[in-house]
């Protein structure tokens, strides 16, 4: 009997202490289950929504200051990355919401963090080719879209430019939709037409790169990567190559979108990388769109999103016509480019076969730039 009766004083005890050190915590009201964040600069309007069914709801945060505003309240931290904090929203006047911000560092800062490389890395790469103009297949890719006409008699430059805007305007990116099966400019852009849809990232980046081999521009696309091996969001753009400039330069054909320093000097994929690792100026131009439907910002495209997706990159070794319409005895090569922090660093050569599709891999990777960027002959 007794032994009962200290139990039920222990959890009497132990209740009271979950209670007090709930009254401890900060409590705001509020009377709507929207509640608006101002993280940093940036004010989310309807960015919360309080669920007091929730055990714990935590929001992160990469900003030194997080505000919560509901409709009656209000509540400011500045951010500590190696503390949590925690708070109780009380809606409407009887259900407690235990919320919690906690600091996660941003996609800048975790790029910051894999900006070394190693310049002496001299493992075997093969020599990166681009298929002459003269290729049959090329030769039918410009008769066929007219390429010609599209590119115009300007400058390198200006057909560059001229061909990355013609492909965003023609092809709708939909990041959600599966590849065709035929993966090359001309099959690529009769099944849109025909299907009335669009393709993701991936396939508007192959479409341009035949574009530019077509008219004797060399060029390549690369798959951006986040650090992590395993995610559900990456970027695919084309690294051109200017003979005027001597130079990459990037091209993105799904925001329409290249960037410049602040002198207007266009800049190469690596150099951007670069720069955002070092706190440089970028400039986007002005007019980078997605779908012609939305405008990007520096800071949403370049210091987020492909933040997040420059952290390692890799890049077909051959560039060429359909390089990724499978078929049964093809071979394809890859070669991957990772800072010293990347997670996954061997082997170095891998090889594997499909056995769906009976295609073979061979996938490469280095820590040195000099290999991977290198100037084509």
């Amino acid at each position: 009997m007794k032994k009962k009766i200290f139990t039920f004083l222990g959890i009497c005890i132990l209740g009271q202490g979950i209670l007090f050190s709930q009254k401890k915590l900060p409590v705001i009201k509020a009377n709507s289950i929207s509640v608006d964040i101002k993280d940093g600069n940036t004010l989310k309007k309807n960015a919360w929504n309080i669920v007091p069914e929730e055990k714990l709801d935590v929001y992160t945060t990469s900003s030194k200051k997080v505000t919560f505003y509901t409709d009656i309240d209000s509540i400011s931290f500045k951010i500590d990355p190696k503390k949590e904090y925690n708070f109780i929203i009380l809606l409407k006047g009887k259900d407690s919401a235990r919320t919690q911000i906690k600091y996660v560092p941003s996609r800048l800062e975790i790029l910051k963090g894999g900006e070394k490389y190693n310049f002496s890395d001299q493992r075997l790469v093969p020599k990166f080719t681009y298929q002459s103009k003269e290729n049959e297949d090329l030769k039918k890719i410009r008769k066929e879209l007219r390429l010609d006409s599209i590119a115009g008699k300007g400058n390198e430059l200006s057909q560059i430019f001229n061909l990355m805007h013609w492909v965003h305007n023609l092809v709708r990116h939909d990041g959600s939709s599966n590849n065709p099966t035929l993966k090359n400019a001309v099959d690529l852009i009769k099944v849109c037409k025909a299907e009335n849809r669009g393709v993701n990232c991936r396939m508007l980046a192959t479409i341009l790169n035949e574009c530019y081999l077509s008219m004797g521009i060399k060029s390549r696309y690369i798959t951006c990567m986040p650090k992590e091996t395993n995610f559900d969001d990456c970027h695919v753009i084309n690294m051109v190559y200017s003979k005027d400039l001597k130079k990459w330069i990037w091209i993105d054909p799904t925001f329409d979108a290249y960037v410049m320093n602040e002198h207007g000097d266009l800049l190469s994929i690596q150099e951007v990388r670069e720069r955002l690792t070092k706190g440089l100026p970028l400039v986007l131009n002005a007019d980078a769109n997605w779908n012609r439907e939305y405008l990007q910002t520096k800071q949403d495209y370049l210091e987020n999103y492909m933040a997040k997706n420059l952290y390692r990159m890799q890049t077909p070794l051959e560039s060429e016509y359909n390089t990724e319409t499978w078929k049964e005895g093809k071979k394809v090569t890859y070669v991957e480019l990772l800072p010293l922090d990347g997670i996954e660093q061997t082997p170095q050569k891998k090889q594997e076969t499909n056995t769906e599709t009976g295609v073979s891999f061979t996938y490469y990777k280095t820590n040195n730039p000099d290999l991977f960027w290198t100037i084509p002959e």
